[in-house]
């Protein structure tokens, strides 16, 4: 299980080797993603608060990239965090995502990005729950959900 620790220490010393890579370049993500989902993940983008179903949304299952499509989060840690984005406890695996320091707009935070693809997700925080502390506050839009026959 990670904690801030971990995910400091990946922010400031790099971060573990992804499964795969998936590189475009920004005409290629542009003819693939809305303009939307291009705004947020390829050009670090946010979403209005509480603009997504997603964020009351608690089946099971699993949250991918929306633009490579790596799983990054299981909803077993999905939580109410009463901020308006979808937030997690942990990702899937501790190489899904990768983590950059972030000091745009004055403040110093850890940005999520998919370590497959760069795609910004959102950001962490320290305020979660127990037992990990964290708070994967994660833009809806760079996400979607995995329908169970695409997992077979």
């Amino acid at each position: 299980m990670l904690k801030w620790l971990d995910v400091l220490k990946f922010a400031n010393n790099g971060n573990p080797a992804p499964d795969k890579r998936v590189e475009k370049t920004q005409e290629e993500w542009r003819a693939i993603l809305t303009p939307e989902q291009f705004n947020i993940t390829r050009l670090k983008g946010t979403e209005r608060a509480f603009s997504s179903e997603l964020c009351s949304y608690f089946e099971p299952g699993k949250y991918a990239c929306i633009c490579c499509g790596t799983e990054l989060f299981d909803a077993e840690t999905k939580y109410e965090s009463g901020t308006g984005w979808p937030s997690f406890t942990q990702p899937v695996k501790e190489n899904a995502v990768a983590y950059h320091t972030d000091s745009a707009f004055g403040m110093q935070r850890i940005e999520a990005l998919c370590n497959t693809c760069d795609a910004h997700l959102g950001h962490v925080f320290q305020d979660g729950p127990p037992p990990s502390g964290l708070r994967y506050c994660m833009n809806a839009v760079s996400l979607r959900k995995v329908e169970e026959d695409e997992r077979k």
